[in-house]
């Protein structure tokens, strides 16, 4: 079994070394299927190997290309011959090769047998961090947000490395599924000289966080995967104590990271704020406001938009400003060039993009163009507008998810986009919320063009109501008691905003009024339950100073 040059592919850039030690993942394979994947040309692109019980072994590339290995099925003997070459799986159905980046991930029946694996291949990928070298010297927390599969941990990997090597920084990795660091009890040489503290199982992650900082004094701490409340608290508490932290998390943009109730404090979090009637007047807004709720964990925030181009937002903290102002954030791109450099597409502007909408309390709204007041008129009702056959249907968002309106529209499989600019758009969606002093200038800019449609919350349930009335498709169950308990619960809150009362919802079981509760409590409002089963019901009210 030979393999020409797989320990080091040359990439698109001189300067980009790739060492994937290929031969030790074909080393646990079935001799026929590995003698298969010694004969695809492009092996040195090969992306993961799957293999499940009663279907043909895939080899797979980059854009979702298949190959089948061989027309025979998989038997149970081949999956045994590869898991008793692999190390121990953990609690999170996950293994490895030992001193290697490889990562096997299993799929178990319900008697816990193995009937499935999928083979990823693991690469050291030395020099894909010269477009964010500059960033990396700053001693600044850097968070890396992008798609799964998009590279995040291999770069991860890759800024540990320099951090000790070229930085001669004390760098500590917390490797939670040895996909950094490689398995075994020695880590891949690609982490260069940082310590790598292995993780027992998943859900300990934020308490071997917290005993990195408190037991081996590191000035870097690099963790992959940030995704529960927990590890969310420990990153601040790392940040706090003057740590740099390097790490990845779940979402694509920061736009998601902020509409993430559980990630939002990486970035500071949102916080609702009652405002005196003299500041509401100077801002020109309703009295409740949305502003951040803590300084950011992290400092800037790195988009990885594809292998190489990356957008970068280097003052994480004024862009979150801005959002919750209405300005659409404008980050720095830069794109890799072919001799190892990088170029600018896109200067960051925080204010480049500012639209004619300022924050209140669920998000945006109008402001006055002028200092003087202005005086605003109800324009006629929008023609209606329908569906056309074969035309694709734009949607503006107005104070709407639009992350959770194109999932909706993917998800239902209906001709639509969502558009950035109501001037676009052939409909406007907006929150019951927003129906009153909220878009009283937009509905007077759109006039008699744009008709505009009401959903009552901002959640994905009511968005495809939406879309399912609008393209009058087929309906669905009944409204799920959940989505509505949830609702009714945000519907107080603000009303309790605005006005200071006491409210009382209707009875619910325990887990619905815990729901509730957390809820209410992002609003900065108090909650408790009164009553017995099942009339038990909770009351919201105002937090006493």
């Amino acid at each position: 079994m030979n393999i020409t040059d797989s320990n080091e592919v040359k990439q698109n850039c001189s300067s980009i070394r790739v060492t994937d030690d290929l031969e030790r993942l074909l080393g646990i394979l079935p001799e026929n299927i590995a003698d298969a994947l010694l004969n695809l040309s492009d092996l040195d692109q090969l992306v993961e190997v799957v293999m499940d019980l009663g279907r043909r072994p895939e080899a797979r590339f980059p854009g979702r290309v298949m190959k089948y290995l061989k027309d025979d099925f998989i038997t149970g003997d081949e999956i045994q011959y590869v898991v008793q070459r692999v190390g121990k799986f953990g609690k999170d159905h996950r293994a490895g090769i030992e001193r290697t980046l490889h990562r096997i991930s299993a799929i178990t029946n319900r008697s816990n047998e193995v009937i499935g694996l999928t083979l990823r291949v693991g690469r050291a990928v030395y020099g894909t961090i010269s477009l964010i070298a500059d960033l990396i010297a700053s001693d600044k927390s850097i968070l890396l947000l992008g798609r799964p599969g998009v590279g995040k941990t291999t770069m991860l990997r890759e800024m540990a490395r320099v951090l000790a090597d070229d930085f001669q920084k004390r760098v500590v990795i917390v490797d939670t599924s040895n996909e950094i660091a490689g398995d075994g009890d020695i880590p891949h040489s690609g982490i260069g000289l940082a310590r790598r503290m292995q993780v027992p199982s998943p859900e300990l992650q934020h308490e071997v966080m917290i005993e990195a900082v408190e037991n081996h004094m590191p000035e870097v701490i690099v963790v992959d995967e940030i995704g529960t409340e927990k590890e969310a608290y420990a990153a601040r508490t790392i940040a706090e104590r003057g740590v740099q932290l390097v790490a990845t998390a779940h979402g694509n943009t920061l736009e998601n990271l902020l509409l993430n109730p559980t990630l939002s404090d990486l970035v500071g979090g949102i916080q609702a704020v009652t405002l005196s009637d003299e500041e509401a007047r100077k801002r020109r807004t309703q009295k409740t406001v949305l502003e951040r709720k803590a300084p950011p964990t992290f400092d800037i925030v790195i988009e990885i938009q594809g292998k190489d181009q990356l957008a970068i937002h280097p003052d994480v903290q004024k862009v979150i400003d801005s959002m919750l102002r209405g300005v659409e954030p404008h980050p720095e791109i830069r794109v890799r060039n072919q001799n190892g450099g990088y170029r600018i597409i896109q200067e960051a502007d925080i204010h480049s993009k500012e639209s004619t909408f300022s924050n209140g309390r669920n998000g945006l709204y109008p402001h006055k163009e002028k200092e003087r007041e202005r005086e605003y008129t109800t324009p006629p009702p929008p023609k209606p507008f329908s569906p056309i056959k074969g035309k694709t249907v734009k949607i503006f968002p107005y104070a709407v998810s639009r992350n959770r309106l194109e999932k909706s529209i993917e998800a239902m499989k209906v001709p639509a986009m969502v558009v950035r600019r109501w001037e676009d758009a052939d409909v406007i969606l907006t929150l019951k919320s927003q129906d009153t002093r909220g878009t009283r200038q937009l509905r007077e800019l759109a006039g008699n063009t744009i008709p505009f449609h009401i959903i009552r919350s901002n959640t994905v349930t009511q968005m495809e109501n939406f879309i399912r009335e609008f393209f009058r498709l087929p309906s669905s169950s009944p409204e799920d008691p959940e989505e509505k308990a949830i609702m009714e619960a945000e519907q107080a809150a603000m009303k309790v905003l605005e006005t200071e009362e006491t409210l009382e919802l209707s009875p619910q079981n325990s887990y619905i009024r815990r729901l509730q509760h957390q809820i209410i409590d992002k609003y900065n409002l108090s909650s408790y339950s009164v009553g017995k089963d099942p009339h038990r019901r909770v009351i919201i009210e105002t937090r006493t100073q």
